[in-house]
């Protein structure tokens, strides 16, 4: 068989040649869309189910809240293993699947289970984390003022640029799991009440809450026929701006309405902060993490933030700046280089010793 082939291949040398130079071209051409990455990603299939209760303890989120996941979620098929951790104001589980378990499955069986839970109404509705590595932080970035603008926008400015701006477009990106905002304040209306000022109207705190749920909202009603035509019945209750809150009514005090200035100030704020991003001693910052989804390719994706991130740019305003301090194709060309480094030397190495052995061989020889 082997000298049919040999014999095959010595008559027919175009032919052979052609198939040799197709199947070259077709090694290189998958080289190309070969993944490569600096470290490989030796995360195991998991899903994570995040729920955060700020009013409660350690123990209640154990008792009340990680509890009934764990139970809700330990039914479904192929999973190896599910570990939790619950503190304050937090529960977090991870819920490991068999290694040959389609991922997209597997959030979707843990959806369905946690549509069966009813969670304390002092936490928040669980959610699951991006579907991404602990290796899938492949771009950070910071947004800040360039000099000369460093009075004109704040940390709040910038966290509202990053929010609605960057982080929105960046999230449309091919192979982007998610986007995560850090450093920066978060812009939020406050409504500081005054104590004496309620009980001197006679208003709870409860009054204040109320009157602020209900009167911002916008409400659909029925239509009019007008002809050939059709008026519908909108009420728009929505506030936009301080203005609108300070005249929001909170009681009726014998035909004279209380307003929400006459018994609170309301301001500007931001939420409680728990840290912050600097930079270069500079003061802070406003930043963001660009995270993978789970298998993909590293190089071509940050190719395409990349791309992104300069077309955004341009749309900024004046004198906002991103600037990128992590940018995982550095550390992936260094590793490519230092492969390509050692192989050279490894492939020098040998030839050298081929050539020495096959000199002193033809010395021995000539003696």
């Amino acid at each position: 068989m082997l000298n049919r082939i040999i014999q095959f291949s010595v008559r027919n040398k175009l032919a052979i040649g052609l198939f040799i130079l197709v199947w070259v071209g077709y090694g290189i051409y998958q080289l190309t869309k070969l993944p490569i990455d600096a470290v490989p990603d030796i995360t195991n299939n998991q899903v994570q189910v995040i729920t955060t209760a700020p009013s409660l303890g350690a123990e209640d989120v154990e008792r009340l809240i990680t509890f009934p996941v764990e139970l809700a979620v330990s039914n479904v098929p192929e999973i190896k293993e599910s570990r939790s951790m619950s503190r304050f104001g937090l529960s977090l589980i991870t819920i490991v699947f068999e290694d040959g378990a389609d991922i997209y499955w597997a959030r979707q069986q843990v959806t369905e289970r946690l549509a069966q839970i009813e969670i304390n109404e002092n936490a928040s509705a669980p959610t699951l984390a991006p579907v991404t590595t602990g290796l899938g932080e492949i771009y950070q970035y910071v947004l800040k003022p360039q000099k000369g603008y460093e009075q004109t926008y704040s940390l709040a400015d910038l966290c509202t640029i990053q929010d609605w701006t960057v982080r929105r477009q960046l999230l449309g990106t091919p192979g982007v799991a998610d986007v995560a905002t850090f450093g920066g304040e978060l812009k939020q209306y406050e409504v500081a009440v005054n104590p004496s000022k309620l009980k001197g109207l006679n208003i709870s705190i409860s009054d204040v809450f109320t009157a602020l749920e209900n009167n911002n909202q916008n409400t659909g009603g029925a239509y009019i026929e007008k002809g050939p035509a059709v008026l519908y019945i909108r009420s728009v209750g929505l506030t936009k701006s301080i203005t609108d809150i300070n005249k929001i009514v909170v009681k009726d005090n014998g035909g004279v309405p209380i307003l929400i200035h006459h018994v609170a100030e309301v301001r500007l704020g931001s939420a409680i902060r728990y840290g912050a991003l600097t930079m270069a001693g500079q003061g802070e910052v406003c930043g963001g993490i660009v995270m993978m989804l789970k298998g993909g390719n590293s190089s071509d994706v940050i190719k395409i933030v990349k791309d992104k991130v300069d077309q955004i740019q341009k749309a900024l305003p004046k004198g906002v700046l991103i600037e990128p301090f992590l940018d995982r194709t550095k550390m992936v060309n260094n590793a490519i280089g230092t492969v390509e480094h050692n192989l050279l030397e490894g492939a020098l190495i040998v030839i050298v010793v081929l050539v020495l052995f096959c000199y002193f061989r033809r010395l021995r020889s000539c003696e």
